[in-house]
């Protein structure tokens, strides 16, 4: 027990914020609010106020996180075209006296600007009398955080050790990309547990299908990995966003520093650039062929990015799975500039000759149909378990040749679409080394479940 406060102690020592980062915050977050509060009075807007919410407003953000969310609230019987108009209007405004800034897009349109060195996103919401009647998503983050603040008094330094601990087992983040865990969920379950090792005691027992409800109100059933059921919201499910696997690796994480506690298990060795050495030597010890189609990366935020890369990547694996190549391993890459869908194939190439499937002997009208149609194929049309067979020629024996004609029959997504329409390359094997950015080489060795690529003059 000792060792493992030892650590908690020394995690807690690296990711807490010291007494002038915060002060520093409070200066910077206290002073947007009132830009934003003038801004609105200066418009004739006096029932428009500022507030900060999530992690800083609740003090569970960990060191150099330098993010803050300042919601612009409007009156709940603000039309959304007001909304919209004038709140971006009282963003852009106050983003004047920012360093920096532009604005994005999620369910209404924002600002994100650049304020000393912290990331700030002004976000126009609605300001409703309840959870029960919000007019858009972000409207329920106030009610997040009056039900932590309330809740979370003497907790804080566990949600630090938390997510801290989620980060190191790479399950930390609600975005599409990700699929883990968001910091509100993060919040919940200190809250639930009462502390950082009360989590994971709890988590080493989990399974798909845990139900957790707080205020045992869930008034809707969910058919996800982890339930916990929204303070605020008895048929919203926060943990929605949690994809299986990232559900199982956060419990096998759980069950490693149960069994032997250790800080790498917070701050884990990053992951290096795999060597082009490196590469080359794990395609021969494996034997397999790689693939990707690699396209111009669109200008659009990773949440709308992702999905549709994510899309593109079953689909493609469809596309080849159809034509007999099959795909032990797939996943997608976005770095500054471009992007791309990669893929492990058992084989690159395939046989001229395949088996086509006909009617069975005794559907007399379909099989002389059959018999007909295939009487020039490469082979004579013969029976196999009661159905009529032949052996045709192939049309794609190659999976570049199949990926490059075919592309455009995937689902591509509009703006991953707009890209490859534009131009794309298919690259096999070591012309994936092309790719020379940082980000691709990282993703190359965890694309192999590798944290360090072998040495480069090791013996394959």
């Amino acid at each position: 027990m000792f060792d493992q406060e030892k650590i908690l102690h020394e995690v807690l020592a690296r990711i807490k914020p010291t007494p002038d980062e915060q002060q520093k915050m409070q200066e910077v977050a206290d002073n947007i609010i009132s830009l934003v509060d003038q801004v609105a009075l200066d418009l004739g807007l006096s029932e428009v106020n500022s507030l900060l919410v999530g992690s800083a407003a609740r003090n569970t953000w960990i060191t150099g996180e330098h993010d803050l969310d300042i919601f612009i609230s409007f009156p709940e019987e603000t039309t959304e075209s007001d909304l919209k108009t004038i709140g971006l209007e009282i963003a852009r405004k106050v983003a004047e006296d920012a360093d920096g800034f532009e604005e994005r897009y999620a369910e209404h349109p924002y600002i994100h600007a650049n304020f000393n060195d912290f990331e700030v996103d002004l976000v126009p919401c609605f300001r409703v009398s309840s959870a029960a009647k919000i007019k858009s998503a972000v409207d329920r983050t106030p009610f997040h955080n009056q039900f932590i603040l309330s809740r979370i008094k003497g907790l804080e330094n566990e949600v630090l050790l938390l997510k801290q601990f989620m980060k190191g087992a790479g399950v930390y983040g609600s975005d599409l990309k990700t699929g883990g865990f968001s910091g509100y969920l993060a919040e919940l379950l200190v809250i639930q547990y009462r502390s950082f090792p009360g989590v994971l005691e709890a988590v080493d027992n989990w399974k798909p299908d845990t139900f957790i409800d707080l205020l045992g109100h869930a008034n809707k059933t969910h058919n996800d990995p982890l339930v916990v059921i929204d303070p605020t919201d008895p048929g919203r499910n926060v943990a929605a966003a949690l994809s299986l696997d990232r559900f199982a690796r956060f419990i096998a994480s759980a069950h490693e520093y149960l069994e032997s506690p250790s800080e790498l298990l917070f701050f884990p060795d990053p992951t290096e650039q795999i060597s082009d050495r490196a590469f080359e030597g794990i395609l021969i010890l494996r034997g397999t062929s790689m693939v990707a189609i690699v396209f111009e990366k669109p200008d659009v935020v990773a949440d709308i990015l992702y999905p549709q890369l994510f899309m593109l990547h079953r689909s493609i694996r469809s596309l080849l799975e159809r034509n007999e190549f099959m795909v032990l391993e797939g996943d997608v890459w976005a770095g500054h500039n471009e992007a791309a869908v990669v893929l492990e194939l058992l084989t690159e190439h395939l046989p001229s000759i395949k088996k086509h499937m006909g009617p069975p002997v005794w559907s007399k009208p379909h099989a002389t149909e059959f018999k007909e149609k295939h009487m020039q194929e490469l082979s004579g049309v013969y029976i196999e378990n009661g159905r009529y067979m032949v052996d045709i020629q192939r049309k794609y024996t190659q999976v570049a040749d199949l990926m490059r004609h075919d592309i455009h029959s995937c689902k591509l997504g509009k703006h991953v679409g707009e890209s490859i329409r534009s131009d794309f390359r298919i690259l096999q094997n070591t012309e994936l080394l092309g790719i020379k950015q940082a980000s691709f080489r990282e993703f190359l060795a965890e694309f192999f479940h590798i944290k360090k690529p072998r040495n480069p003059d090791a013996s394959f």
